[in-house]
């Protein structure tokens, strides 16, 4: 199973985290900006050109740190078909350094909507009877509100072709209770959702313990992260708002099993843009970066050990 590769990079690199490549060009060094403006002007393709410099930069410092890299869609779906080609060319490039992909879409729909989402990232496009990947990736993020209708094509394209999801359970932003907390017969939502990911993940149990349908619970509520690890044994977590958002490492703690694994934690903003602080030279981004990535992973470490 796909979930099963990613626990055996997280052991390899003996490193739970995933760094989340949400680009803006804001973000990229002047110098870099410069040159794609020289050839390109101020145009989508010359800001995609741009942000490939950096993203592959990024890539080179990380791939034999992290086991695996979170792309967020809308970062490139904002420069257009630039920015839908420069999403590709990064997930190859990933891929070509050995990293697991998680791309984060949050996808989701009914009937043949869901199918059609489903097709474009875990499964194949049929072309008159010739099947095609059309986003080679390993894993997606998706939105379970529409109920066991809408990911039935996602849990199948799992099983079809070794893939894996990432189902929205208790999300890092301070406005996720107005819905996620409202009680329910005296449990959360959050907690109803969670008990449907444990149904839906249990015939996808893979060789290392852990299922295809995992879920996201975010750093910054750990004492419902205890809960939903209590819920979800054997769904990994995927854990965004460590870092940029407030989350430390004691707080993910309540994410992991006792064996040291079940979740791994995402850093976007505070990986790629770790130049921006302190004395970096912004030619040494990609240099900041690495540090970062360190640093990150001795302080996970340091609470799972």
């Amino acid at each position: 199973m796909s979930v099963d590769l990613l626990v055996q990079k997280i052991k390899e690199k003996g490193n739970p985290s995933v760094a989340g490549l949400d680009p803006q060009v804001s973000y990229v060094p002047q110098y870099i900006r410069d040159k794609a403006y020289k050839e390109y002007g101020k145009t989508l393709k010359g800001a995609c050109e741009a942000i490939w410099e950096y993203n592959k930069g990024l890539i080179d410092a990380l791939y034999d740190i992290v086991p695996a890299v979170k792309p967020q869609s809308a970062f490139y779906e904002m420069y257009g078909l630039y920015g839908e080609e420069l999403l590709h060319r990064t997930i190859t490039y990933a891929k070509e350094k050995g990293l697991y992909i998680i791309l984060d879409v949050k996808r989701n729909d009914i009937g043949s909507t869901a199918e059609a989402y489903s097709r474009a990232y875990l499964g194949k496009t049929d072309i008159d009877g010739e099947l095609v990947s059309a986003c080679d990736v390993d894993s997606v993020t998706v939105n379970p509100y529409l109920g066991t209708d809408g990911m039935a094509p996602f849990i199948a394209d799992c099983k079809k072709y070794d893939k894996a999801i990432f189902t929205l359970v208790k999300t890092s932003n301070p406005s996720s209770g107005e819905l996620q907390d409202l009680d329910n017969e005296g449990r959360h939502i959050f907690e109803r959702v969670a008990q449907s990911v444990c149904k839906w993940n249990k015939d996808t149990i893979g060789k290392s313990g852990y299922g295809a349908v995992g879920a996201v619970v975010g750093a910054t509520y750990p004492e419902q992260a205890a809960v939903l690890r209590k819920l979800m044994p054997k769904s990994y977590f995927l854990v965004p708002g460590y870092g940029a958002q407030g989350g430390g490492a004691d707080g993910v703690r309540p994410c992991f099993n006792d064996d040291g694994l079940g979740a791994i934690v995402n850093s976007s903003r505070g990986i790629i843009c770790a130049y921006k602080k302190g004395d970096w030279k912004e030619e040494q981004f990609a240099e900041a970066a690495r540090a970062e990535a360190l640093r990150m992973k001795d302080d996970l470490n340091s609470v799972l050990n």
